[in-house]
Formats: structure tokens, C-alpha cells, sequence
């Protein structure tokens, strides 16, 4: 099964709540993500961080920046891992 994130909100900070089409959903936490390279540098900036939308099939940014559904994914498992 491909992953595709099909709902996103902006909570805080760099913090967005994720629905996949698998029914999985929760937050994650984005703040390492958008630390390093070129593309992400201007979603350092939390009010342009935070107008995101979903475009072909995960979160994406005015100025052509994304994130891989699959790391996304990954990044929840992992991170609802680390709260229990």
C-alpha cells in the first residue's frame, strides 16, 4: 500500500497532526526535519512553516518544499513510540 497523508493541522511550533489513508493518524513533531538544507530554510520561519498544504499525497510548501509521506509516517510511529 502507497501512503498519502489525506488530512493535516497545524497545531504549534512545528507541530502538525497527520491522518494517513491507512486510518493511522497523530502528531508529529517537524522541527528537525526543517533544520537542514536550502529548501527548508524558509519553513524556519514559523508563520510560513504553518501554511502548508496537502499536494500530491503529503505536506507541501509554497516554495516547492515537501516531505515524503513515508518519512512522515515513519516519524509518527517513532515519535508515539517515544511517549509511551
Amino acid at each position: 500500500m502507497f501512503l498519502h497523508v489525506t488530512d493535516a493541522k497545524y497545531i504549534a511550533d512545528y507541530r502538525v497532526w497527520l491522518k494517513f489513508n491507512n486510518h493511522k493518524k497523530g502528531e508529529v513533531d517537524l522541527a528537525k526535519e526543517v533544520s537542514w538544507g536550502e529548501v527548508f530554510e524558509p519553513l524556519r520561519d514559523q508563520n510560513y512553516f504553518k501554511n502548508f498544504k496537502i499536494e500530491n499525497d503529503t505536506l507541501s510548501w509554497e516554495n516547492g518544499a515537501d516531505l515524503a509521506p513515508e518519512s512522515l509516517y515513519e516519524l509518527l510511529i517513532q515519535q508515539n513510540k517515544k511517549k509511551k
